[in-house]
């Protein structure tokens, strides 16, 4: 069998239609066989999928100019009409519609947005099935379960009018990306699954329907590489933003990747998670700096809760501990340390 049916035979497992792949299955087989998963998920989710259109207002020379349009995609995530897609599509709109598949075109409001994450929700009227036993919506997944190497398939809606659609495998996990907007941002998804221009917004979706991260941008010299903020991520910031319109997050200071940790670190220290976070770098006169966390050092745990991941780093911060002592437990070399930390606010 040639590398690229390994692929196909590896990115099988979990397909949408729960067939048990043939033992032995020939290239035809499997190539027949990817076909019908990606085109099952793009009948799913496709529905739910809109373009986002938008205006924007420029200054030129000091002068407010005329408006501008941008476009992006999104995807419908409630029965009452909230859709997520990306903060950079919506940041600052005068104006907001959404065009879905079949025709239907609505203005959209903005419940909030987060650049930090490249998160927003907008919000249509509520979509009702387009057709009988077709969902009004796309089901969100859990991006924590990903692994290297699983099929994955972005959805677009870049022309108001037809989705989308290419497929590709999670290439890496936890990593920090620069968004457009300058901002890096960390433990987004890294596929090969091409996106095309206005496709960002978009969802990307596992073998069963399920979405799995937000399609936010394309390194076109890179031969494709494209990133997605995971939806457990997108999850947390879209609950904030729809209670408060925005996040009032926490700062440590930290630069970092979620790493595995040793079995034995885990049983000598009775250890919740069996993943932490590496320190990679320490802003000078940050919180991190001032507690005494140093570069090489895990971070397991903050304010006496398990922290597995950056995710869970983001969550913790994102609450009412900014300004208030607390401890941040770190890994080094054999030791596990406690040390007391101030989070300040985000600028």
């Amino acid at each position: 069998m040639s590398s690229g049916m390994t692929l196909v035979s590896e990115a099988w497992t979990g397909a949408a239609d729960s067939a048990a792949r043939p033992a032995a299955a020939s290239d035809g087989e499997l190539l027949d066989a990817y076909s019908r998963v990606v085109t099952a998920v793009a009948e799913k989710v496709g529905p739910a999928v809109v373009s986002v259109e938008v205006r924007h207002r420029v200054e030129r020379r000091g002068r407010t100019g005329p408006e501008v349009p941008g476009h992006g995609s999104g995807f419908v995530f409630t029965p009452d009409g909230l859709v997520l897609t990306n903060s950079h599509v919506v940041h600052d709109a005068t104006r907001i519609e959404a065009a879905f598949p079949d025709g239907r075109r609505f203005r959209a409001d903005l419940v909030g947005d987060d650049p930090e994450t490249d998160v927003a929700v907008i919000r249509v009227p509520p979509t009702p099935a387009p057709a009988p036993g077709s969902p009004a919506v796309a089901e969100l997944g859990d991006s924590a379960g990903l692994r290297v190497g699983q099929l994955v398939v972005a959805i677009g809606n870049p022309l108001g009018f037809q989705s989308t659609v290419t497929a590709g495998v999670v290439s890496a996990l936890g990593r920090s990306f620069r968004s457009v907007t300058g901002r890096l941002i960390d433990d987004v998804i890294q596929t090969d699954a091409a996106l095309n221009p206005g496709n960002s917004g978009g969802p990307l979706v596992d073998s069963r329907g399920e979405v799995v991260g937000i399609n936010t941008a394309v390194i076109l010299p890179a031969q494709g590489i494209c990133f997605a903020v995971g939806i457990n991520t997108a999850k947390f910031v879209a609950a904030q933003l729809i209670r408060h319109g925005k996040i009032r997050r926490g700062r440590i200071g930290v630069a970092g990747q979620n790493v595995p940790l040793l079995r034995l670190a885990v049983r000598a220290h009775a250890l919740e998670g069996k993943s932490g976070v590496l320190v990679t770098g320490i802003e000078s006169n940050s919180p991190a700096e001032r507690a005494g966390v140093k570069a090489g050092d895990i971070i397991v745990g903050f304010d006496g809760k398990p922290v597995t991941g950056i995710d869970d780093l983001h969550r913790l911060l994102a609450t009412d501990r900014i300004g208030v002592q607390t401890t941040v437990s770190v890994l080094r070399n054999a030791d596990k340390l406690e040390l007391a930390i101030v989070p300040v606010q985000t600028d």
